[in-house]
This record gives structure tokens, C-alpha cells and sequence, in this order.
């Protein structure tokens, strides 16, 4: 019995009392031989089991693996055909379109070539486009250059015979001639089916009809090539993954991302098809999954069968390793001793041990370091102790007895220690009661640390802190720090204190606002709750905010806030909030913005104090044709000669010319009128309109003419029209300007002003306006100082217009921009352009 493993015994609390004492009567009467035999079943069944267990379970994951497998291959077919189909489609869209206007005649010809070559360069799947008469006669064909063999495979007046797919009936009609017939009886675009041409290459048709009036006049053809399909628009990721072919109605493969050479004819073990939409017409597309798992299942298991093998020899060897057990636990036991008696040799705290009475009973070599006593000048000591200074024997007494009562602080105790040489030392004390194994209490444990260092540091640490509130204290910047949990001021400086009082409440309303960051709890609020609960504390103390501009009524300040997120030296979360006044640098801004203002208006005045010759001369021309009206109707009137209808028709000219001359001044005062800017919803023709017609004052009395183009459908701005009106009104007038100084013949005396939509990846969507001059344009020096305040190339200039141009579309978050125009080498003309954002008028509201 004893040769039995103590695992291997029937438990004799598990069995029933008859069974258990039958199977004891049963297992005495066996041989020790025959025991161990039948101890050593015991691991072997469970072996046996395991291994049946393990097959099972690959086996279930290989048929888990297996479908799948077959689902990766069904998705990622249908991802590739919904690529292609896409693909189709809009292709199909641009031809239909391409179709229309050729029925439409808006291209002609050579149109059409150059719309096909655009077509192809940018769709490489497309082999050729064919402009067939209602004969099937090609007016225009054009092949792409990547598909050329000797020559394109399409020249006008022939008509192209591709070959009937290998392996299909002969049929009276080609693809084409079939696709064509549909597409003229259908009137819809059709696809052929796929088919070889003459030079090997696999391809199918879209005939889209040309529908002229009901009539049927032709088709447009394009023709695709199956391999650029799959190798363009088959994902990267699929074909990394699974391979992709698309075959014909008959199985034949005709492009494949599989390469079809010796030792690729494995047929794969999982494949999908589903049918190219929209072309249906026999063409297949199949992806194709294999199985990689069978050799790895297989060499699992084969491992597993070892790695089981050796668990069952080990099992099988656990008798002999049981005689060998005792040996080995007494070995482990010293082993362990000496182990234990190292560890504490080897650590750096000092541990003491005492008896009841606070006789020394043990200590280690630490302690004996730190002291400088040996081993056996401590062991057997009673107080007073030989490390104990003579001036502290009464206060280390009394210390002695609260440890030996059990009366020490958790935290330990500090206290001088002296070493055998004279010196001494801070060390820290923590006493634990020592325990035998029956629970009796047998003595006190003391472990010392020297922390003569520590506590140096933190006698520097305190000072450091003492000068860095000095700095804080003398800030004046208001720094604030807030729990997040409970909003407690946790700190805050002497300009805090100032501004805000000793409570959190201007904290809270100098953060309140800010973008991302939650609200502050009120110190009234329920501390139980967590606003920030569930939030990584690492990622908020490294985040921070935005800064940002607060106005403080009650002080009537400004300040510049900055916040970020920190953790407390108790391990709270926290606010930190800086306050810097900057209320002398706001009025300094609203000052520079009045002037501006001031600026801007001063500008139009100028504009039209250099105008007011040509405004003279223009509100001349309505008053002399009143006065003329009216001398007339006198004239008429008094010699009887005057009828009611002529009076009337000449007292209407006689208004119409003065609601003119009335139309000019209200213009003039509307634009010289000093107004606060307002942004309100304008549209562009409007502006343009209104600036034309103030500038024709100008461009008259210069004998300048002016071409207007602003494009349809232009979406809403959010401007100011009356200070666009000024940016469009100097330009013209500099255009005009630049062109009469240059005495320019009557030819070249003319402007282009152009609104057009435009988008731009630095600026999104925007509308370009652009003034176009024929004249002499600028110099390199000027382009570079243009817009600088007070810099004019004018004799009697200010130099203010075009900085104050610049200014206005950069408020309205705008760019302007100079450039002149070449004809090779010679400077032929300069166009200003500026552009204004998109915002649409419900974003207003």
C-alpha cells in the first residue's frame, strides 16, 4: 500500500459506506504489482479521454474555419462586383450623356475625338469608342494607346469582325452585329457578350442607341476589356486575400488574378460566382478560397499525441518518484531555510526581534550595518541598548514600553539612533507582533529604515515649495486650481484673491464655456456624484484647452483664460485656470477697428472727390434734358400749339430724367455714408450691378469699356454688399486709371469684370470675382508693396485703397490677389481676383 500514490487512493469520504468497504476488501486482496497496474489506468483513461476531447474540438474548429472561409470568399466576391458594377455604371451615364449630345449635335466630329481620347485616357478599362451610323458604318472611332496592335483596330468606314468566343457555337451574327440589333430595337444601351478579338485579347461591348427625334440614327460603342476590369477594380485586399476570375457562359476563364501556368490547375475547394451587373450577358464572376488548415490541424494533433505520450510515461513513472519524494521535500526545506536567511541578509532594512520582557532575540546583517554592532553585542541585550544616544535613554525608554504594551503608531516611529562609532542617524521604527504556529503571541518584530536622505529631501522639497508660492503669490496673472468632484478651491494667489474673493465661483465662471469641458459641480451639488467618472486621468492631464477671451462685468475686465487638467497631490482630479488681465490690449483692438472703420469710409470719400468731375458731368446730362423739356412745353404752351397727349408724353421724359438724376445721388450717398459693417445675405449680381453702375461714371469719362459676365445660379454670400461694392469700385477704377495713363487706342481700352463659382482645396467653395485691364501692368517691386499702407505708384495717391481692399475680403475671410497677364515674354494686361466663402442663408438664421 504505502508503493500507492496518496492521489491514486479511493477517497473515504466520497464512497457509500457498503461500496467503500467492499472496494477496500477487494483492493486489499490485489498484489501490490497489480495496485500499481491498476493505479496506473487511472492516467491513462483521462489520457485517452483528453486526446478524444482535443480531437473533437479541432475538428469542430476546422468545420468552423471551413465555413468561414466560405463566407470571406461570398463577401468579397460580391464587394469586386459591386466595384465593377459601379464602375459600369457611371461610365454608362457619361456615354448616355455623350449620346444625347451627339443626337443633340452639340459636338461635332472632332469634338467627339476629343471627348473619347478624355474618355479613355481616364477610364483604362476602355479599349475603344466608335461613333456607328444607323448602318453600322463607323463615323469616328478611336482607340486607346495602351490597346493599339500595328495600328488601331477601328478605322472609319470599316467595320470591326470580332471572332465568336473558343468553344461556343458558330452563329450567323457576331456580338457586335447582336448588341447592335438590341440597342436599335430595345432603344436602350445594351451590353454584348463577351467575346476574343483577332489579337487575343477578351473584350465586350455597350451599344448605346442615338435617338434623333424618334428616329434611330446609330449607336455609340464602347468596348471594355475583361482583364483591365479585374485588375483595376477588384479591391487590393480581396485579391490579397482570395483570387478573383471572371469567365464566360461556357466556364472559360478569361481574366484571373490567379496566374495560369503549370501547377494552377488545383481546383480550389471553396469558390463563389455571381454575375457581372450590368452586363449579365454570360459574364461570370467567381472568387476562390483554399483551405490552408488541414496540415495544420494535422500537425497539431500529432504533437498533441506526443505531448500526451510523455504526460502518460510521466504518470506512469509517478510510483518510482513518490519513493524519492521524502528526500526531495527535506532538500526543498533547507533550500528554502537558506534561501529565507539570504533574503533577509540581503535587504536593506534593518530587522530586530524581542521577546516578551524586550530581550533582542534576532537581528539581521542590515541592522548590525546600520548600528556598527555585531551580531553578538545586540543578541541577549536588554534596554537600554548599546545603539541608544545617552541623551535620549528616558525618551527611547518610554518608546520601548509603548512598543512592548502594543501602543505604537501604525505609521512607526522616528527616532535617533547611534552608531558604535559616535555618529548618529534618523531611522524610522514599525513593530508587528511575532506569531507562532499555534497563534501564541512569542515576541515583537521591529524592521528599521534609515531616512537621514528622505528626510533631507524633504526639508528641501518644502523649501522649494515655499519659493515657488512666492512666485505664484507675486503673479499678476490669477492662477486657480479646482476639484473637479467636489469644485473646492484647492489653490488660488494673491490676484485671485483680489479679483475673485476665496471662493470658487470665479473659477467656475471664467471656465464655464469652454469647448469640451464639463461644467464645474457647485460645492452645494451632490458630492457623490462623478462628473468625469469613467475617464482616463492620464489622457485629461495631458489634454488642454483652447485659450480664450472672458469678459468679467462686475471687475469690467478682460481676461485671457487658459485651463488644463491635473492631478492633485492627493490624487484628485483638478482644474487648473491662469487669468491674465488684458483688458489694455481690448481697447487697444476696438480703437485699431474704429480707425479702421474711419479708414474705410475716408476711402469712399476720396473715391468720390476723384469722381465728382465725371458725377457733375453725369447728373448734367438729366438736368439739361429737364430744363430742355420744360422750356419746350412753355413754348408750346404759350403759342397754343400743344395737345394733351404731347404734354403728357413730355412731362413723362421730363420725370424719367429726373428719377435718373435722383437714382445717381441716392447711389452716390448710399455709398459714401459711414455705416457699422453688416453682414446680411447679398447675392453677387446685385453687388456687381450696383458697383458697375457707379464706376460707369468714371470708365464714361475715361472712354473705357466694360465687359460683365456673372455666372448663373450663384449661391447666397454673407457680406457686407456696401464695403464689396468699394473693393469692386477701386479696382475698376484702377483698371481704368492704368489704361488711360497708358493711352491705349480704343481697341485695347476695355475691362472684363467676371463673377464665377470656384473651389480650391485651401479654401473649399467660393466665388472668384475678377478684374481683367488690358494696360500696361505691374512692375515686380510693385507686386510685391501693393498692399502696403501708404504705398501708391500714383502721383497724388494716399496709398490707402488697396490696403483697405485687402483688409475688407480678409474680414469677410477672402483672399485678393495680383498677377499680370503675358503674351510669351510681354506684359499684356493685370487681373485682380478675390474670393469670397460660401455660407447659404439658412446658416444665418
Amino acid at each position: 500500500m504505502s508503493a500507492i500514490p496518496k492521489e491514486f487512493r479511493p477517497s473515504t469520504h466520497e464512497l457509500p459506506r457498503r461500496p467503500r468497504r467492499l472496494f477496500g476488501s477487494w483492493w486489499r486482496r490485489q498484489s501490490p504489482a497489480r495496485q500499481d497496474r491498476y493505479a496506473t489506468l487511472g492516467p491513462l483513461v483521462s489520457v485517452l479521454l483528453f486526446l478524444a476531447a482535443i480531437i473533437a474540438a479541432f475538428w469542430y474548429l476546422r468545420t468552423e474555419e471551413i465555413e468561414r472561409e466560405r463566407e470571406a470568399v461570398k463577401r468579397d466576391t460580391e464587394v469586386s462586383q459591386q466595384q465593377i458594377r459601379l464602375r459600369l455604371i457611371e461610365n454608362q451615364e457619361q456615354l448616355v450623356r455623350i449620346a444625347r449630345e451627339i443626337t443633340t449635335r452639340a459636338v461635332d466630329q472632332d469634338e467627339f475625338l476629343g471627348q473619347a481620347t478624355t474618355f479613355a485616357r481616364e477610364r483604362p478599362e476602355v479599349v475603344s469608342m466608335v461613333w456607328l451610323t444607323s448602318a453600322r458604318k463607323p463615323i469616328v472611332s478611336y482607340t486607346s494607346p495602351s490597346y493599339s496592335f500595328n495600328g488601331s483596330r477601328y478605322e472609319p468606314g470599316v467595320e470591326p469582325q470580332p471572332r465568336p468566343a473558343s468553344g461556343t457555337k458558330s452563329v450567323t451574327k457576331s456580338e457586335p452585329e447582336w448588341a447592335f440589333e438590341a440597342a436599335r430595337d430595345l432603344r436602350q444601351p445594351v451590353y454584348s457578350r463577351p467575346y476574343t478579338t483577332p489579337q487575343g485579347l477578351h473584350v465586350f461591348q455597350v451599344q448605346v442607341p442615338l435617338i434623333d427625334r424618334s428616329a434611330f440614327v446609330g449607336t455609340l460603342v464602347a468596348e471594355y476589356s475583361v482583364e483591365a476590369l479585374l485588375r483595376y477594380f477588384v479591391p487590393s485586399e480581396v485579391v490579397n486575400r482570395h483570387g478573383v476570375m471572371l469567365l464566360d457562359a461556357n466556364d472559360r476563364v478569361l481574366a484571373s488574378t490567379i496566374a495560369q501556368g503549370p501547377g494552377a490547375h488545383e481546383r480550389p475547394s471553396i469558390s463563389h460566382d455571381i454575375p457581372v451587373a450590368p452586363v449579365g450577358n454570360g459574364l461570370i464572376l467567381r472568387g476562390l478560397g483554399y483551405r490552408t488548415s488541414v496540415g495544420l490541424i494535422g500537425n497539431t494533433l500529432f504533437w498533441m499525441v506526443v505531448a500526451l505520450s510523455g504526460l502518460t510515461v510521466w504518470m506512469l513513472l509517478g510510483t518510482w518518484r513518490h519513493m524519492r519524494r521524502r528526500l526531495q521535500v527535506q532538500s526543498a526545506l533547507i533550500a528554502e531555510t537558506n534561501f529565507r536567511r539570504a533574503m533577509e541578509n540581503s535587504m536593506l532594512t534593518g530587522m530586530r526581534a524581542m521577546d516578551m520582557e524586550g530581550r533582542i532575540t534576532y537581528v539581521n546583517a542590515a541592522y548590525c550595518s546600520m548600528t556598527g554592532f555585531s551580531e553578538s553585542e545586540l543578541i541577549g541585550k536588554l534596554p537600554p541598548y548599546p545603539h541608544w544616544p545617552p541623551e535620549r535613554m528616558e525618551e527611547n525608554r518610554r518608546l520601548l514600553e509603548q512598543e512592548l504594551q502594543g501602543r505604537s503608531p501604525p505609521g512607526g516611529i522616528e527616532v535617533k539612533v547611534m552608531r558604535k562609532d559616535g555618529t548618529r542617524f534618523d531611522a524610522r521604527m514599525y513593530v508587528s507582533p511575532l506569531i507562532d504556529a499555534k497563534g501564541n503571541q512569542t515576541g515583537w518584530m521591529t524592521s528599521m529604515t534609515n531616512i537621514t536622505e528622505a528626510k533631507r529631501i524633504r526639508d528641501q522639497l518644502s523649501a522649494a515649495h515655499e519659493r515657488f508660492t512666492t512666485v505664484l503669490e507675486g503673479l499678476d496673472a490669477a492662477v486657480s486650481v479646482v476639484s473637479v468632484q467636489e469644485g473646492e478651491l484647492l489653490f488660488a494667489n494673491r490676484s485671485y484673491r483680489v479679483w475673485f474673493g476665496a471662493d470658487a465661483r470665479g473659477h467656475t465662471h471664467l471656465a464655464s464655456g469652454h469647448p469640451g469641458e464639463v461644467d464645474l459641480p457647485l460645492p452645494d451639488e451632490d458630492d457623490a456624484v462623478d462628473h468625469l467618472g469613467g475617464l482616463p486621468a492620464q489622457e485629461l492631464t495631458e489634454a488642454g484647452t483652447d485659450p480664450r477671451e472672458v469678459y468679467v462685468e462686475s471687475l469690467d475686465k478682460w481676461f485671457d483664460v487658459r485651463a488644463r487638467y491635473l492631478q492633485w497631490t492627493d490624487g484628485r482630479l483638478a482644474q487648473m485656470l491662469i487669468a491674465t488681465d488684458v483688458t489694455a490690449r481690448r481697447r487697444a483692438e476696438e480703437q485699431a477697428a474704429q480707425q479702421a472703420e474711419k479708414a474705410q469710409v475716408t476711402s469712399r470719400l476720396v473715391t468720390m472727390g476723384e469722381m465728382a468731375s465725371s458725377v457733375a458731368h453725369e447728373l448734367n446730362q438729366p438736368l439739361t434734358a429737364i430744363s430742355n423739356y420744360c422750356n419746350g412745353i412753355i413754348s408750346r404752351v404759350k403759342a397754343g400749339a400743344m395737345d394733351t397727349d404731347d404734354l403728357l408724353a413730355a412731362l413723362e421724359k421730363t420725370a424719367k430724367q429726373a428719377q435718373r438724376a435722383g437714382q445717381i445721388i441716392h447711389r452716390i450717398r448710399t455709398f459714401v455714408k459711414k455705416s457699422e459693417p453688416q453682414r446680411q445675405p447679398a447675392q453677387a449680381r446685385e453687388i456687381v450691378e450696383d458697383a458697375v453702375e457707379l464706376a460707369m461714371i468714371e470708365l464714361r469719362r475715361r472712354n473705357v469699356a466694360i465687359h460683365t459676365y456673372v455666372a448663373q445660379r450663384l449661391p447666397t454670400l454673407m457680406v457686407d454688399p456696401i464695403l464689396i461694392e468699394q473693393v469692386l469700385l477701386n479696382l475698376l477704377k484702377n483698371a481704368a486709371e492704368a489704361i488711360d495713363n497708358a493711352r491705349l487706342p480704343p481697341s485695347r481700352r476695355n475691362i472684363e469684370l467676371r463673377v464665377v463659382p470656384k473651389h480650391t482645396p485651401e479654401e473649399g467653395g467660393v466665388i472668384e470675382f475678377s478684374v481683367t485691364d488690358s494696360g500696361p501692368g505691374l512692375k515686380e517691386e510693385v507686386l510685391g508693396r501693393m498692399y502696403e499702407a501708404f504705398f501708391s505708384t500714383k502721383s497724388d495717391g494716399l496709398g490707402i485703397g488697396l490696403s483697405l481692399c485687402r483688409s475688407i475680403v480678409e474680414s469677410h475671410r477672402g483672399r485678393i490677389r495680383a498677377e499680370n497677364l503675358y503674351n510669351g515674354s510681354t506684359v499684356v494686361g493685370c487681373r485682380f481676383s478675390f474670393t469670397l466663402p460660401v455660407e447659404t442663408a439658412s446658416a444665418t438664421h
